[in-house]
């Protein structure tokens, strides 16, 4: 889709080397992407032998995939909160230790309830992953890298995703599940170390007053002979313009903007449909009549899929912009949808069957382009550093709010509207997001987080504001 506003080219800049220990800060601190996506991926696999095993009806299914979502909306909430008292470095570190803690449970749950017990507290690692850790990799990384590396996290999720699948499929069997959901303590143990080794958050901590040591930790993560002093100087203004985690300051007209651009993309990555694929695709398509390990195997198409995306996405919005991406690939995400829904109309031929799995992976693929890449990094973007914990903390939480409706309905729909149904309404529903886009969203590439700020606080529009001002 064109774009309906010209954007302005950015400033020309230096070409310069970005330190490697900012990559090491992103790929150390996006290890809670990973986490992240197994979590959530590996009950794809393990509910073909758990609703067996533990004697599971469509809605106890649907609850045990969806209470890790309840988790998380309580884990996104807490963790906004924390990060403002103790700095967001330390928020990440503990919630390597709840995933280890969570993973354990799981693994060793005797029954049903202890069962949705542990996948509850792992939705409190994921919940606070999914909020801490791109806000986390927005403050240390220069603008210049900034969108690669948060999309970074979304790629860790989607590699997460895909071990998920390999590992559902090659523990397939009774049983099998209690070391898929055991082996994530690996992952969350390596996390917790390196954690321990990195850097706060230098954006925290002039918040906190401790220039100096900002200044220390800026040092160590922008090239030689950048002006540190300067970047401290536009944070501190910046800094001191809303109360420091006040969520009362969310109220404010100005901020109105960016919270409607935050919280739609964030309720649109769900209502596009992704996870009702993620979640139950080889339920759905074992229940469709391609046998259990086809569906397995689809699986694993799908995660390899969400890894080429993530890794497209990184390279697209640096390449041609957050807003470009998504008004390029969203509406092909929409037509791949269509297109399932109406191989759903056709009979168990073949020829179906590949039309479905072909749709899926292009759906797939266009909407973890346009869509997941940016979802994680947008809110930390456009949301101010005075308000920014409990405001990504809004945004994350409606992420899994939505996430939640999608993971508590998916079934239940499909029994109600069928499979057809079902995936023309989620096309349906990436229309919307197109519109929404197209209306709403700004272009944030190659700006700081405080010209992204002026430019919100500025009278007219954020999305003209951010498209003619260089």
């Amino acid at each position: 889709m064109p774009e309906s506003t010209a954007v302005a080219p950015a400033p020309e800049r230096r070409r310069v080397r970005t330190p490697a220990q900012v990559y090491a800060v992103a790929a150390v601190s996006a290890l809670g992407g990973l986490l992240f996506g197994y979590d959530t991926g590996i009950i794809s696999g393990a509910l073909l032998y758990l609703r067996q095993d533990l004697h599971l009806s469509s809605r106890g299914q649907e609850i045990v995939v969806s209470v890790i979502l309840v988790g998380a909306m309580i884990g996104a909430l807490v963790s906004g909160r924390l990060a403002g008292r103790l700095g967001r470095r330390r928020v990440v570190l503990w919630v390597a230790v709840i995933f280890a803690v969570g993973a354990l449970g799981a693994a060793a749950a005797p029954d049903t309830g202890t069962l949705i017990a542990a996948r509850l507290v792992l939705g409190l690692a994921v919940g606070g992953a999914s909020n801490m850790v791109p806000v986390y990799i927005a403050e240390v990384a220069p603008p210049t890298v900034r969108g690669r590396l948060m999309v970074l996290f979304q790629l860790m999720v989607a590699i997460g995703q895909l071990i998920a699948y390999l590992v559902g499929w090659l523990l397939a069997g009774s049983g099998g599940w209690r070391v898929m959901f055991g082996l994530a303590v690996v992952p969350a143990a390596v996390l917790a170390i390196g954690m321990t080794r990195l850097p706060e958050s230098p954006r925290w901590l002039v918040g906190r007053g401790k220039t100096s040591e900002a200044h220390a930790v800026l040092a160590r993560l922008r090239p030689q002979g950048a002006d540190i002093t300067g970047e401290i100087a536009a944070i501190r203004d910046v800094a001191v313009s809303t109360p420091r985690q006040d969520s009362r300051a969310l109220l404010q007209p100005w901020l109105r903007a960016a919270l409607v651009v935050a919280l739609g993309v964030a309720a649109f990555s769900q209502l596009t449909g992704i996870n009702a694929i993620v979640y139950y695709a080889p339920t759905i398509l074992s229940d469709a009549g391609f046998g259990e390990s086809v569906a397995l195997v689809t699986g694993i198409g799908i995660g390899a899929m969400l890894v080429v995306a993530g890794i497209t996405g990184a390279i697209a919005v640096d390449a041609i912009g957050r807003r470009r991406t998504m008004l390029w690939f969203m509406p092909l995400s929409g037509l791949a949808m269509a297109v399932l829904g109406l191989a759903f109309l056709m009979d168990g031929s073949p020829a179906q069957h590949w039309i479905v799995i072909i749709s899926l992976f292009v759906y797939i693929l266009c909407n973890g382009i346009g869509m997941q890449s940016v979802v994680w990094l947008i809110a930390p973007e456009i949301l101010p550093l005075g308000v920014r914990g409990p405001a990504t903390s809004l945004a994350t939480l409606s992420v899994w709010g939505f996430d939640l409706l999608i993971a508590v309905t998916a079934l239940s729909t499909i029994n109600a509207i069928g499979r057809a149904g079902t995936f023309f309404l989620y096309a349906a529903l990436n229309v919307l997001c197109i519109v929404f886009v197209a209306l709403k969203v700004p272009e944030t590439r190659n700006r700081s987080l405080e010209d992204i700020e002026r430019a919100l606080r500025a009278p007219g529009s954020l999305r003209r504001n951010l498209a003619t001002t260089p």
